[in-house]
Parts: structure tokens; sequence; C-alpha cells
């Protein structure tokens, strides 16, 4: 087939991206925020949470829980969710980077054009280097730690019931050695009487 030339051209194009490879922390909030996804292991189903958090303030800005995999869908649904909680608009005022891993709901062609049509700035990790997204993967330690082992649940229903009230603890109550001991939320409105991010 090559020799008569009946082969298909080979793909070379690539959706547009910004790999990151630098300090993940930010020092004013709505700079950046970072998403990921994890699971929930039950007795029935496993639980699929994706996230939106802030890099400054720590604060989950927004989340999205269900027993399907996370799509491309649920994060778009995330994006503007975050947009709107922060901004209180369907667009940001400045161009916010989002950082994530190099999974296919992220690196979707609908994704990229949805994000930048919010005002969103795609940037993804570099390629088998989770760690470049250190800030995402610290929040699903201290979450699956603090909430879900202690919590005692084991049906994909009790998790789901009690999900929400554990973003919200953790936006209101967990201190964090990054923000002086202070919840997200405590920094946040202490942030907005100082203009002050911890370096």
């Amino acid at each position: 087939m090559s020799r008569h030339g009946l082969l298909l051209q080979r793909y070379t194009g690539r959706p547009p991206d910004r790999d990151h490879d630098g300090i993940i922390r930010t020092i004013h909030p709505n700079a950046r925020w970072t998403s990921d996804g994890f699971q929930i292991p039950c007795s029935d189903h496993a639980v699929h949470v994706a996230f939106c958090l802030d890099t400054c303030d720590r604060e989950v800005i927004s989340w999205s829980a269900g027993t399907g995999a996370i799509s491309g869908e649920m994060i778009r649904d995330l994006m503007l969710q975050s947009v709107e909680q922060r901004f209180e608009s369907t667009a940001t005022p400045h161009p916010v980077q989002w950082l994530s891993d190099n999974g296919s709901c992220y690196r979707a062609h609908e994704t990229i054009k949805f994000a930048t049509r919010l005002g969103l700035v795609p940037c993804f990790t570099p390629p088998r280097s989770p760690q470049s997204n250190g800030m995402a993967e610290a929040f699903v330690k201290t979450f699956k730690r603090d909430y879900v082992r202690v919590s005692g649940v084991t049906t994909a229903e009790s998790v789901l019931s009690q999900i929400a009230g554990w973003f919200e603890d953790y936006n209101e109550n967990h201190p964090h050695r990054g923000l002086r001991m202070k919840s997200p939320r405590e920094f946040i409105r202490s942030y907005h009487q100082s203009a002050a991010c911890p370096v």
C-alpha cells in the first residue's frame, strides 16, 4: 500500500498547548487554577471525582462527583462552574491558567476551545510527570486521608451523600502550613484585608 501511495496521510497536528514545568503556587488568587480527578473505591461502584483548586489560596472552587468516568463534558461543566463561582460571570476578566495532566478529558479539542472561550489558558504537565501538578496530588492525598478514610463509608451512595460536606469542611476549616495554618477561606478573607500571599 505504501509503494502505491494508498496509505492515509499521517496526522502530525497537535492541539495548542503549553507545558507547565515551573512552580505551581501563585502569589495572587485567580492567576492559576489546577484540576485533577480521583476515585473513591466503594463496595458497589467507584465514585469518580473531579475538582478545581486555586494555587494561591487552595480553595476547591468547584467539584463534580458521580459513578461514571470523568468525561470531557464533566470537565467543561467544572470549568464553567469555577468561572461563575469566582467571577459571577461566564468569562474571566483576565486570563487564568488551567493546569491539568494530559488526560483525554482535558486534552479534548472541545474542552480546549471551551476553556479559551471562558478566558482560561490550558496548561498541561509534561508527559509522565504527575508531580508537576503536585498541588492537586497533595490535595487528593489530604482529602482521602482526612475525609474518606475516617468516614467509614462503604457504598457509592453514602459517599455521594457526604462528599459536599467534606468539600465544605475542607474549604472552611482545614488548616494548611502553606497558608500559615489557616483554612482556604480564612486565608481568602485575610488576603482581601492585607492583599498578601505566603511565599
